[in-house]
C-alpha cells in the first residue's frame, strides 16, 4: 500500500469500479469531492448513479477532502455506510486514504471503488460527462470482459432465435415419380452381378438429375417469427460477445425498467 504524504497534487488518480472495471477519475484542483446521485440540495462531483446496484448509496453519501498533499475520505450519514477496506467508518469522521484502499459505499460490497493512480483502461467515465461510459472497441485489440451471467442469457437467447426460425420454417422437395424409379432401378441393377455396375449408377445418376430438374421446391416462412427470432439472435450476440444490449446491461435493467413507469 503506498501513501499520500509526499504526493503531488497534480498527479491524476482515480477511484476504480470493480464490478464494471470502470474508472471514475477524481477532478484535480478541487478540495471537496463529493460522491453521491443527482438530487436538489448539492451537487455532486461524482455520479454513481449511472453504475449497477447503487440503490444502497445516498444521493450525498461521502466526500473526499484535500488537506496539503494527503486525501481524507467521510462519510456523511449515509444510510448504509461508507467502509474502508472493510472497516465501517463513523459518520462526520474524517479518515485518511491511501493508494490501494477499498472503499465499499454501502453494505455487502455491490459498489466497491479502488482509490488508485489513473490507468488506462477501456472503459472510461469522465466526470466532464459522467453518464458516458465508453466502451472498449476494435482498435485496442483487447477482449471486452463479460460475465458468465450475460454470456448465460445471450446464448439461451441465440437458442431460442433458431429454435423459433426452424419451428416456424418448412422447406421441402416435391419429385416426380420417373427419377425415383431410374434411382431404385440403379439400385437393383448394381445388385445384380450378371450385369455390369456402370450401368447402375449411370440410371441413379440420370434419376438424380430427373429429380433436380423436375422437381419443385417449396419453402414456407413465418414473417413474425423472422422479426423474433432476428431479434432474439442480435440481442443474444450483444449480450454474449460485449455484456450489453444497446449500452444497457442484465444489471442496469431493473434501473431502466423502473424508470419508465
Amino acid at each position: 500500500m503506498q501513501y499520500l504524504g509526499i504526493l503531488n497534487t497534480t498527479l491524476s488518480l482515480e477511484l476504480f469500479h470493480l464490478q464494471t472495471n470502470t474508472s471514475l477519475e477524481l477532478p484535480a484542483n478541487v478540495s471537496v469531492i463529493r460522491i453521491g446521485k443527482p438530487n436538489e440540495q448539492v451537487p455532486v462531483d461524482i455520479d454513481v448513479s449511472v453504475l449497477p446496484d447503487t440503490d444502497a448509496v445516498s444521493r450525498l453519501h461521502a466526500e473526499i477532502h484535500l488537506e496539503g498533499n494527503s486525501y481524507y475520505i467521510e462519510d456523511l450519514g449515509s444510510t448504509n455506510g461508507t467502509f474502508i477496506n472493510n472497516t465501517k467508518l463513523i459518520s462526520k469522521t474524517r479518515y485518511q486514504l491511501n493508494l490501494g484502499d477499498k472503499i465499499d459505499l454501502g453494505q455487502e460490497s455491490k459498489v466497491t471503488l479502488i482509490f488508485q493512480h489513473k490507468q488506462h483502461r477501456a472503459n472510461i467515465l469522465s466526470l466532464a460527462n459522467p453518464t458516458a461510459i465508453q466502451q472498449e472497441n476494435a482498435e485496442n485489440g483487447k477482449p471486452i470482459q463479460v460475465d458468465r451471467q450475460s454470456k448465460f442469457v445471450g446464448l439461451a437467447l441465440m437458442v431460442a432465435g433458431i429454435i423459433i426460425f426452424t419451428a416456424n420454417t418448412q422447406v421441402g422437395l416435391f419429385v416426380r415419380i420417373p427419377g425415383v424409379l431410374l434411382c431404385i432401378a440403379g439400385v437393383v441393377v448394381l445388385m445384380q452381378q450378371r450385369i455390369k455396375r456402370n450401368f447402375g449408377w449411370i440410371l441413379i445418376a440420370l434419376g438424380i438429375a430427373v429429380i433436380v430438374f423436375t422437381g419443385n421446391v417449396f419453402a414456407s416462412v413465418n414473417f413474425l417469427a423472422i422479426i423474433i427470432g432476428s431479434a432474439l439472435l442480435f440481442a443474444g450476440y450483444k449480450l454474449f460477445s460485449t455484456g450489453k444490449v444497446f449500452n444497457y446491461s442484465l444489471r442496469s435493467l431493473p434501473g431502466f425498467l423502473k424508470n419508465k413507469k
